[in-house]
């Protein structure tokens, strides 16, 4: 949601600058823009839609210069228009700001300006940064910026250049992701840090309150109040050499449905142990005799990852007899949860800057509760803020409707709990050995999915046209109704549900019809025989059903519309399997429907603002 790129130094600024923000397309966006000081001079070039469209404005008209800022705007305050695309400028246009996050006091200082003379040309927020740089400044941006952020209330991630300080870039953070990037007589800032992996691993993370000043030689850190800091570097222990491909597949969405068989193979070799006894995690920063002391988990997550928490729940509800709680990042951050010394707090989050989740870490650390999270993306805000974290291995995911994210959370839940287990001995070695056996089965029975998708283009063929769907399951396979009609929601747009199927006559079920397509759950498990009651009570009103079954099951075919079998598996590793035809139908559904299934409309990839 949003990005930042910033740079200073000999290289063609439009050039790296629009590299930087195409690395960022994933966060999501509706606008994009850059400004350069050539000379001296502010030059701006912005537009609505797609990079492409700024990059053919660059090549028509490039900017050039010797420092530069840029930015992908998701619209919050003000409509997605190249008037409030970001950066934007105060009166004199002499200042340029770009901006992540929310300015929650922007009216009241508005008027006050206003007053003053000051005149307001977008709908944003943000636009009121710029205005009072150029009130409070007197040749020294740093200072105005200073003065500037006293006035602010909200969340910020802010890059700012000026005419008459031209030779370095402000930056400044609160609440919102911000790093910066050193280079040999170059330096870069970023929202994110696959922006700059390529071009450097040397990183200083700016912390809540802090100003950054960067030159091309030259970096200086101060606190709010001005004082000098001395900030670590930090070494980054991966780069991301390359942009994302897709690889010969037509979308990121589809790739990364298809990678999902090498990911579970490649996490399991990570985790287990040649035995097969157990698994470990190395470095996690809780250790045993924590996890040894904990009686009651709170996991907290947002979105798809909230799915995964609560298949996680009852995976470790069934093996560690384990209290568990799963609620939304953005209830819980506001709820005064009780906690104890007893209690862990798990935080779930893909881009591991989800600015719920990473203010329910801070809530649970006020009250002196360890955190450990489950991410995917190293040196993250979430990573660096929790006291443990347990990465995925996913590998960067550019579809923003999450897919092998999905998976990998699970899969990190499952192994996870086996770890914990055998620490706790509430799991032996040899039911360690056999959860791990069924695992290792997982990678060839995802392939066989993969393989066999002739009744799921069929269903999406026939129900492309429909306005709503809803999905049922019960048990384990409760949170994959859920995750189900997330999939289909974000990337086609069409109204979906996901409910616990005991609770369809508790009101969904007067939304059955002849034109309402019911996706079942119902692979056999032992909630099997409720589920077909279920169905039973569909069909009685008309409803078409879509069953995801297992392979073999010759009874569930008298019952529905359409069958779409997975193979057998022990149920609790069920959801691993059944997601992986509903994230299909989500995608072909899309496809037919002419939808950008990378980049559905509305929607970012990480969430940076509440």
């Amino acid at each position: 949601m949003c990005g930042i790129v910033g740079y200073i130094g000999d290289k063609f600024v439009d050039s790296l600058l629009i590299a930087g923000l195409e690395r960022l397309e994933y966060r999501g966006y509706d606008s994009a823009g850059i400004a350069t000081l050539n000379k001296g001079k502010l030059r701006i070039r912005k537009t609505t839609g797609k990079i492409q469209l700024l990059k053919e404005k660059l090549k028509n008209s490039p900017l050039g210069g010797e420092l530069g800022i840029a930015h992908t705007r998701w619209a919050t305050n003000g409509e997605p228009t190249t008037e409030n695309a970001h950066p934007l400028t105060g009166c004199k246009k002499s200042i340029a700001v770009v901006h992540n996050g929310i300015i929650e006091n922007h009216i009241e200082i508005q008027k006050e300006l206003i007053k003053e003379g000051h005149i307001f040309t977008t709908d944003t927020d943000t636009e009121v940064i710029a205005h009072l740089i150029e009130k409070y400044i007197d040749g020294n941006l740093k200072t105005a910026v200073q003065k500037a952020l006293k006035r602010l209330k909200g969340s910020y991630a802010l890059a700012i250049v000026s005419e008459k300080d031209p030779d370095k870039i402000v930056v400044a953070k609160k609440e919102n992701s911000l790093i910066i990037g050193i280079g040999e007589n170059e330096n870069f800032v970023a929202s994110d840090i696959s922006a700059i992996s390529s071009l450097t691993s040397n990183i200083i993370f700016l912390e809540d309150g802090e100003i950054g000043v960067i030159e091309k030689s030259k970096i200086e850190i101060f606190n709010g109040e001005g004082k000098l800091l001395n900030k670590k570097i930090r070494k980054l222990k991966w780069q991301l050499r390359r942009g994302p491909r897709k690889d010969g597949y037509e979308h990121f969405m589809l790739k990364e449905i298809y990678e999902q068989p090498r990911i579970v193979k490649s996490v399991l070799k990570r985790r287990v142990f040649k035995n097969k006894r157990g698994v470990h995690f190395k470095n996690i920063g809780i250790t045993p005799d924590k996890l040894l002391k904990v009686n009651r988990l709170v996991i907290q997550a947002c979105g798809t990852s909230w799915h995964a928490g609560w298949v996680g729940k009852y995976f470790l509800e069934k093996y560690l007899r384990l209290h568990t709680e799963v609620d939304f990042s953005s209830e819980f951050r506001y709820r005064n949860p009780i906690a104890g010394g007893d209690t862990l707090v798990m935080a779930i989050s893909q881009s591991g800057e989800t600015a719920d989740t990473l203010a329910g870490i801070r809530l649970a650390k006020s009250k002196f509760v360890q955190v450990l999270s489950l991410c995917n993306t190293l040196e993250s805000a979430i990573d660096r803020e929790s006291d443990g974290t347990v990465y995925l291995y996913a590998g960067p995911e550019i579809g923003v409707a999450s897919t092998k994210a999905y998976t990998a959370e699970l899969l990190a839940l499952f192994l996870f709990t086996i770890y914990w287990g055998r620490i706790k001995e509430c799991i032996s070695e040899e039911e360690a050995k056999n959860i791990i056996e069924e695992l290792g089965k997982v990678p060839y029975l995802m392939k066989k999915i993969l393989d066999n998708q002739k009744e799921i283009i069929e269903c999406a063929e026939k129900y492309y046209q429909c306005s709503n769907f809803l999905f049922l399951g019960r048990g384990f396979n409760y949170p994959t109704a859920l995750e189900g009609a997330l999939k289909l929601k974000e990337v086609s747009y069409i109204h979906a549900e996901g409910y616990a199927a005991g609770e369809m006559k508790h009101g969904p079920i007067a939304l059955i019809d002849d034109n309402l397509p019911v996706v079942c759950i119902v692979p056999k498990d032992s909630v099997y025989e409720k589920m077909l009651n279920n169905i039973r009570e569909i069909k009685a009103r008309r409803g078409k059903v879509v069953a995801i079954a297992t392979e073999g099951d010759e009874k569930i075919k008298g019952y529905v519309d359409h069958v779409i079998f997975i193979p057998k598996i022990k149920e609790e590793f069920s959801p691993l399997l059944t997601v992986i035809p509903l994230q299909l139908l989500a995608y072909y559904i899309a496809i037919k429907r002419g939808c950008n299934v990378d980049q559905p409309r509305n929607l970012a990839k990480s969430v940076t603002v509440e």
